[in-house]
């Protein structure tokens, strides 16, 4: 499941990325200076997915933390502008923090009984 998640990771980070840079420069052009701020934290959220991901590969748990502030930060973005999209990238976001923190309690569990 490490795989899983950090490849979703990596890919989702990208793809929020791109998005949240779509928002920015169109709501620039608008002078929409909420949607601008939305955005710019939307492109903080798609490099912690990143971030994240790239973790989940050997740090299952330090990726479990970045997804989980990752979050937070979208539903913070979420609240500001017309950037709606952001709120889902955040219950994504927890979820993924779920399956890592769950990935790594399960690989501790595993050493546990292999030194018993």
């Amino acid at each position: 499941m490490k795989i899983a998640v950090g490849i979703i990771g990596l890919f989702l980070g990208l793809l929020v990325l791109m998005q949240s840079c779509a928002v920015t420069a169109g709501s620039g052009l608008l002078q929409d200076n909420a949607t601008e701020g939305a955005g710019a934290i939307g492109m903080l959220v798609g490099l912690l997915f990143f971030i994240a991901g790239a973790f989940s590969f050997a740090l299952p748990l330090v990726g479990a933390i970045v997804f989980a502030l990752a979050a937070a930060f979208a539903f913070i973005a979420s609240t500001s502008g017309s950037f709606s999209d952001i709120t889902i990238w955040g219950f994504i976001a927890l979820v993924l923090a779920v399956m890592s923190f769950f990935t790594w309690r399960s690989s501790k569990r595993k050493k546990l009984d292999a030194s018993v």
